[in-house]
């Protein structure tokens, strides 16, 4: 199945903005930020096509797979 990353802000470093890639049916949100070497204490917000998810949340075919790191401010 194919699904669409978007990575931000500092999770972009040294990889991409987004990039549609080929998962297994059955594929976690959790595999993809382990497939993708991301540092897991920096994911701190997931979202699949707009939504709040956990890292156990199945992936479907054509969804859109938003990362993003704890948003910070003063």
């Amino acid at each position: 199945m194919k699904i669409t990353v978007k990575l931000y802000a500092v999770l972009q470093i040294g990889r991409f903005a987004e990039k549609e890639l080929d998962y297994p049916v059955g594929a976690h949100v959790g595999d993809v930020v382990k497939d993708l070497a991301l540092p897991a204490e920096h994911v701190d917000i997931l979202l699949v096509n707009g939504r709040h998810v956990d890292r156990e949340s199945l992936l479907q075919d054509g969804d859109v797979l938003s990362l993003l790191p704890m948003v910070e401010g003063g």
